[in-house]
């Protein structure tokens, strides 16, 4: 997988970003674009990478970044706000614009758990989107963190936004919390396993998080915007024993999507167990996703390379 550092700017901020390209010596060039956005406290490192080793063999070229402030990129440590997300999604697809070997005509969006919400966003406000995919994905960022916990630590929450909103008027800055005091993750034993054995071995992964981030993710309800997409075609993807992020959250995001627009449910899967190169239930997904973008005539590769 041919790979060069591919760097961008999202309001003045420098992102970290690579072009991942498939092993055919520039044949299917110019090439049609997957850009898989990660979920909260995502890296590039992770899940994008592994869907950029996917789908470079079946002839896309994959851009993977991490946002403002993670892991390389420039921005304010801890700050995770999904609107802001989606204009660094929005950059992304500029910088596409300005590379020869790709096509910005044939652009898609993956977006993984939070990730998800944030694609739906920035295709909703942006027609040079050609088709998006949401993997165990969110439609409603009160209704998917209420789910998450029980009444006491919802509670307490809830106060802590609000006490913080007091603070940053008064003081200018926001109180660096624990992620899993807003994303509960001991609730769902196969996340939390999944995320102390692999996740962690990321440097930076599972680092503070301002209450604002929680603040503003309430504030997000990316399936309000998912209309605007259609006519573009939507894939929505989740695991019927996602424990994190419920079902409930597929459902209704595709209830409010126009068409075209698929729902494929994992039987007997949760949220994020089963993220490994070769597990079955990968692979699954990997070719929904590519009979997905094959499908959208925009997006179809010229040629595979295997």
């Amino acid at each position: 997988m041919p790979t060069r550092s591919l760097p961008f700017f999202a309001n003045g901020l420098r992102l970290d970003a690579d072009l991942h390209l498939p092993d055919d010596g520039g044949a299917g060039a110019p090439y049609p674009v997957v850009v898989p956005c990660s979920g909260y406290q995502g890296l590039k490192v992770i899940h994008p990478e592994r869907f950029a080793r996917a789908l470079t063999r079946l002839g896309y070229a994959v851009v993977a970044f991490d946002y403002r402030g993670f892991g390389l990129s420039e921005g304010e440590r801890g700050r995770l706000v999904p609107q802001e997300w989606a204009e660094d999604v929005r950059a992304a697809v500029d910088r596409i614009e300005g590379e020869a070997d790709l096509d910005s005509a044939r652009i898609g969006l993956l977006g993984w758990g939070l990730g998800g919400g944030v694609v739906v966003a920035e295709a909703a406000a942006d027609e040079r989107v050609a088709a998006v995919a949401v993997c165990n994905g969110i439609g409603d960022g009160v209704r998917s963190t209420r789910a998450m916990h029980d009444e006491e630590t919802w509670n307490s929450l809830v106060e802590r936004v609000r006490e913080d909103r007091v603070h940053r008027a008064v003081q200018g800055r926001s109180e660096i919390t624990v992620p899993w005091d807003i994303v509960r993750l001991d609730l769902d034993d196969r996340t939390d396993g999944y995320v102390g054995d692999e996740l962690y071995r990321a440097p930076g992964f599972g680092t503070g998080v301002t209450l604002e981030s929680a603040d503003r993710l309430l504030r997000f309800s990316p399936e309000q915007q998912a209309h605007l997409i259609s006519p573009r075609p939507l894939l929505v993807v989740h695991g019927d024993q996602n424990r994190l992020h419920q079902p409930e959250e597929a459902r209704s995001l595709y209830e409010h999507a126009g068409e075209p627009k698929e729902l494929i449910m994992l039987e007997g899967k949760g949220h994020t167990e089963w993220m490994f190169d070769d597990d079955p239930t990968f692979n699954e997904l990997v070719g929904h996703l590519d009979r997905f973008f094959a499908s959208a005539p925009a997006l179809r590769p010229t040629a595979g390379t295997e």
